[in-house]
């Protein structure tokens, strides 16, 4: 191996201490695959977490690109030395993975791969995940190098700590969800609440204008109008609540595709126009993602619900090497100075938390009369 025992040992330092800085499940896992293909000097690595159904929940990889990966197709499902791994939980180490008799074959656009180690990752007797790395890279005389007995036990010390990592952040997300259930129920009270009382003022509202109708015609078409506003603003509170209960499938979709899918809906909803664009945008981290989206919905709740726009413009696009968000409407828009004094924030205090807790910054720019631009950008991982 071409790594000295303290240069080894350095570079695991380095590796722990990267896995440690991340706490969702999703950075996790990419900054052990990334951490183990560049301690041992390979050229491709990859990392497959286990569901029930003889397949994987997540499988991520490193040294393919993201056409290649497109082009390689499903996830792969747990057959082959795969299978064998998972199952036995005992490392493998072959000279030429072509030639092991439980190799099945890949993908055309899958990339040629020799020489290879797997390793279990295990959180006590369960395999919680596996590490796969291929094409070591060192000069190839006759003979040929690989992976070596040294490169295995730099690999176990890797594992046993992504292993601590791992269970950590899943941890961290489970404390996560259990906070987003409780603020689900919350909201959901808030919405029973706030639409009993509309829905309540809208029957006695309908009551009065038909005592009204042949007394006072004049008066019962004003109560009548007052029962389409009233009406008006109870369907506004559940699109708002759908928006904010409805899960935001980011592990599985990305930022890109739930903002579209999310900002579709309210293109149907709503009798404003509302786009969505995007440009360039690479994964971020997920915290980082987390807080776009929400600013997102926030920032499209407030120029839907209180600025009355023709339209709502959502774009989001790379920017060094995070990415920057923009809402911009062409609606009342208001005076942030005259805001803040009369103590209404509309959620921007909310937003710009957001933004600073993930290390982002956020502006917003309005005039009376001139519609609002809010921007938020973030450093990216």
């Amino acid at each position: 191996m071409s790594h000295r025992p303290s240069s080894g040992l350095a570079a695991v330092s380095t590796a722990l201490l990267a896995m440690s800085r991340h706490l969702e499940v999703r950075d996790v896992l990419k900054t052990i695959v990334a951490s183990a293909r560049e301690l041992l000097d390979a050229e491709y690595a990859a990392l497959g977490v286990p569901d029930d159904h003889g397949g994987f929940a997540q499988f991520v990889v490193d040294g393919v690109s993201d056409e290649q990966w497109r082009a390689i197709g499903p996830l792969p499902r747990q057959h082959g030395i795969l299978a064998s791994m998972l199952h036995k939980a005992e490392p493998e180490r072959l000279a030429d993975v072509r030639e092991d008799p439980r190799f099945e074959g890949w993908p055309d656009a899958h990339p040629e791969m020799s020489d290879f180690l797997g390793l279990p990752i295990q959180d006590g007797e369960e395999t919680i995940g596996t590490l796969f790395l291929a094409n070591k890279r060192c000069p190839r005389p006759a003979g040929g190098c690989g992976f070596t007995e040294e490169d295995e036990e730099l690999l176990t010390i890797l594992a046993q700590h992504a292993a601590i990592a791992l269970t950590n952040a899943r941890l961290y997300e489970r404390s996560r969800e259990l906070t987003i259930a409780e603020e689900r129920s919350r909201l959901a009270h808030e919405l029973h609440d706030a639409v009993s009382q509309k829905l309540f003022s809208l029957r006695l509202t309908a009551q009065a204008a038909t005592a009204l109708v042949d007394r006072d015609p004049v008066r019962a078409k004003r109560e009548l109008q007052q029962v389409a506003a009233l009406a008006a603003e109870a369907a506004d509170e559940l699109r708002a609540a759908v928006v904010e209960l409805r899960p935001a499938a980011l592990d599985e979709d990305g930022l890109v595709h739930t903002l579209r899918t999310q900002i579709q809906v309210l293109d149907r909803a709503h009798t404003a126009r509302v786009t969505f664009d995007s440009s360039g945008v690479r994964a971020l981290p997920a915290a980082q993602e987390e807080a776009m989206l929400r600013v997102a919905q926030e920032a499209l709740h407030n120029a839907l619900r209180h600025a009355e726009p023709e339209k709502v413009a959502v774009s989001l696009v790379r920017h060094g090497q995070g990415a920057l968000l923009t809402v911009t409407d062409d609606g009342q828009g208001f005076d942030p100075r005259t805001v803040r004094r009369a103590g209404r924030h509309l959620g921007l205090v909310s937003m710009r938390d957001r933004a600073s807790g993930v290390g982002g910054s956020l502006t917003v720019t309005s005039e009376p009369g001139r519609g609002t631009t809010i921007e938020m950008e973030v450093p990216g991982g």
